[in-house]
């Protein structure tokens, strides 16, 4: 299974590796944070889905915990990369994304999320952020569309393809990733509920306790 990782805060926007895994790093490794104590409601039936890259399709994330509560919708730009989202329409579909917690927000940058192998709620978040699926790794398909607030980004290692499952939402422009990473989509409902989704701590935004979570998430063709 390919390392994952998610992005790094700063100017520079560096990116390191960390003891066995990727991770939103300035100079110091992954922390670990306590993994969190609810039970995962019970799993839902996956959807009736296949792709139709015709299709215009939005993903709506029903969240809830500490900070967040509420939907999010999300317009999907199938002809910005159309690969990526494929993919992350057939694992929403297949409810893979259903409890899995935002691992890595720090504030005034994006909320991470998306890792379908170690982020699921109840977990080990010492391990979220370094999964992805059982799928291959995808080829980059950067484009020209902008890091601006509430767009969603796929997370990815060193290599330009290597994203696979994981996706963040920004709280804010991020120049500097333009062109850098895959944009996928664009927020176009639930700005409030992007915003109190609980913040992480240190420059890593790791999130200590009970983080947030996608109690699920839906495809829908628009």
């Amino acid at each position: 299974m390919a390392k994952r990782l998610g992005l790094s805060l700063g100017v520079l926007a560096v990116i390191l590796i960390a003891a066995g895994g990727w991770s939103v790093l300035r100079a110091t490794p992954q922390s670990d944070t306590t993994a969190p104590q609810a039970v995962a409601p019970q799993a839902r039936a996956p959807q009736a889905f296949r792709h139709d890259p015709a299709a215009d399709y939005s993903l709506k994330l029903s969240i809830s915990g500490e900070g967040a509560n509420g939907v999010i919708v999300i317009d999907l730009d199938e002809a910005a990369a159309p690969g990526h989202v494929k993919r992350i329409t057939e694992l929403a579909s297949e409810r893979a994304y259903d409890n899995v917690v935002f691992h890595r927000v720090i504030d005034g940058f994006m909320a991470q999320t998306g890792d379908v192998q170690f982020g699921k709620l109840g977990g080990d978040m010492a391990q979220a952020g370094r999964g992805g699926s059982d799928r291959p790794d995808l080829r980059a398909e950067f484009s020209d569309v902008a890091f601006e607030r509430g767009a969603v980004g796929m997370a990815r290692s060193r290599s330009p393809h290597s994203a696979n499952s994981q996706f963040f939402i920004m709280f804010a422009p991020a120049p500097h990733l333009n062109g850098q990473y895959t944009v996928v989509g664009q927020v176009t409902e639930g700005f409030e509920v992007l915003d109190a989704i609980k913040r992480g701590t240190g420059s890593n935004g790791a999130v200590v306790g009970a983080p947030d979570v996608m109690v699920s998430v839906d495809v829908v063709k628009n």
